[in-house]
């Protein structure tokens, strides 16, 4: 990992970067999600010969991708499993105030955990599902309360960590969790019974959610992994979560946004990992993104140091 060498006077110091890095593959380069083998191949290669990184979060990958992949991860590297996109694209809703679509969404997720262990996962992570609207808020919190704990309960068999992450309510992905005092609320109720519980933050979601990293304090006991990146603002003022790469138009966050980041991460005692979740656009090649963001949390972190 990186470190920031400071000299004053006659005095030198070097401050080495206090965090493990992991990165969103799938996101990275979304062709790995399709299960091409060939990008597959690239993507995993390019990313081992890297070297940065200590945890790769993958998608629930079919047979054949995996095979190629692991082929290449080895054992030097941690696999986390992101399921969001069950919930996100597959109609997965561990909130749903249905109880037969519930359930059957406990046992979807359940499904993806045991096959997660079984390729040396032992961190996934969810979102909650879609929001009701105000007036059935309160009960889908209780449903997706309900939800985690029979879900940490089979994790904690496993040995694995279930990470809630949370998205935004109101532009785009409208999710129940969602702001991130609800979400300390049901890590809390989860925790009362389960210790394999934590809490993903993404840097992505806060403009989307009015949140700032000092707001973070609140949720210290709970947070499991930091994701950062960008959301995206449309010409129509509109915010997107499509995490485009820093400074690119319409992208909202930047350095002092990660600076202050990592010092609030700094004040809290924060020491799990800090995953890059960046996504090419047109005209981009999949490494470009994530150089930029290199770039980003290095700056970011000699101004925090200073």
């Amino acid at each position: 990992m990186f470190s920031i060498n400071m000299r004053k006077g006659l005095l030198e110091a070097s401050c080495k970067f206090p965090w493990d890095l992991s990165l969103v593959v799938f996101m990275a380069n979304p062709r790995v999600a399709s299960g091409d083998p060939a990008s597959v191949k690239e993507t995993f290669e390019s990313l081992v010969e890297d070297g940065v990184f200590r945890m790769f979060e993958v998608n629930l990958m079919d047979e054949n991708s995996w095979k190629l992949a692991s082929s290449i991860i080895g054992t030097s590297v941690e696999v986390a499993v992101g399921l969001q996109p069950l919930v996100l694209s597959q109609g997965v809703n561990l909130c749903s105030l249905k109880e037969e679509e519930r359930r059957r969404s406990v046992e979807l997720i359940t499904k993806a955990m045991y096959a997660s262990f079984k390729r040396g996962a032992r961190k996934v992570a969810v979102c909650s599902g879609q929001d009701p609207g105000a007036e059935n808020r309160e009960a889908a919190k209780d449903a997706l309360v309900k939800s985690l704990r029979e879900l940490a309960a089979e994790a904690s068999k496993l040995g694995i960590t279930l990470i809630l992450e949370t998205f935004d309510r109101e532009w785009d992905r409208k999710q129940l969790i969602g702001p991130l005092r609800d979400a300390v609320e049901v890590a809390h109720e989860v925790k009362e019974s389960h210790e394999n519980f934590g809490l993903l933050w993404d840097l992505s979601h806060a403009p989307m959610l009015n949140e700032k990293p000092s707001d973070l304090k609140i949720a210290r006991e709970h947070l499991a992994h930091i994701h950062i990146g960008c959301a995206k603002r449309l010409p129509d003022a509109r915010l997107v979560d499509t995490h485009p790469g820093f400074y690119r138009p319409g992208s909202v966050n930047g350095v002092e946004e990660v600076a202050d980041l990592l010092r609030v991460l700094l004040e809290i005692g924060y020491s799990g990992y800090l995953g890059f979740e960046v996504k090419p656009e047109e005209g981009q090649v999949w490494r470009e993104p994530l150089e930029a963001a290199k770039g980003v949390l290095l700056t970011a972190f000699a101004r925090c140091v200073r």
